[in-house]
């Protein structure tokens, strides 16, 4: 794990991956590549409850929510040797948290996105900081009532931190790598007068809001469309 640690191109051996899957990833060989890779992939609605699949799950289950779509494009950005880094992007608590995969362009920063919307998918890498990148999901980044929700982003985090036994092959959910995104520390985006001065977003962009790639499935039975969110608060699953 510690060689693997600074490995700045990985092999397929070191990751667990077969040769289909790391040939999906090495199939990926630019930031649009990825991004199209995510977008074409359904959303996943978590229907049977909470899910954070790991690269090899949303492989073969082919569906993702924004962590997972991130683990994903954060993989296949080390399989062509680009560190694999990560953003957390926290809200306040009438929202969910986003994650997004970090890649650099000189000294600018783009993000890759699995988004259900149109609004929080992928960034050109044109952003000095990571505060301008973050920012610049902060106007469409709202709650079901038009409430302007992001409030923080963490540092980029290298994912080359964790064993890929736990984000790129687990068949359990990657709770340990969610936490540890979420217990990064975090920085603010704007002050607590801010906050209570923001608008809401019009009705015209609320309604816009509601249009989705991957509509929700219709329920099948009473208990088939049950869905927990329980208090670790994981990313949003839509838009």
């Amino acid at each position: 794990m510690s060689e693997l640690r600074f490995r700045r191109r990985p092999r397929r051996e070191d990751l667990g991956l077969a040769a289909r899957e790391y040939g999906v990833l090495a199939r990926l060989g630019s930031p649009p590549r990825i991004q199209a890779f995510l977008n074409a992939i359904p959303a996943n609605h978590e229907l049977g409850g909470e899910t954070v699949h790991s690269v090899r799950a949303v492989l073969r289950h082919r569906v993702a929510h924004c962590i997972e779509g991130a683990l994903v494009a954060a993989c296949a950005l080390w399989v062509h040797g680009e560190p694999p880094l990560v953003m957390h992007l926290d809200c306040d608590t009438s929202d969910y948290p986003h994650v997004v995969a970090l890649f650099r362009r000189g000294r600018c920063w783009g993000a890759l996105s699995k988004s259900n919307g149109t609004w929080l998918r992928y960034r050109e890498p044109v952003y000095r900081t990571l505060r301008e990148l973050a920012m610049s999901y902060f106007h469409e980044y709202f709650d079901p009532r038009g409430r302007k929700t992001l409030r923080s982003y963490s540092g980029a985090y290298d994912l080359r931190r964790v064993a890929p036994a736990l984000w790129v092959l687990s068949a359990d959910a990657c709770w340990c790598v969610h936490d540890r995104l979420a217990a990064l520390r975090h920085y603010p985006l704007l002050s607590a007068a801010q906050a209570r001065a923001l608008t809401r977003r019009d009705p015209f962009e609320r309604r816009s809001a509601l249009h989705v790639e991957y509509p929700r499935p219709a329920p099948t039975s009473a208990g088939s469309d049950a869905r927990t969110r329980g208090s670790r608060r994981a990313p949003r699953a839509g838009p």
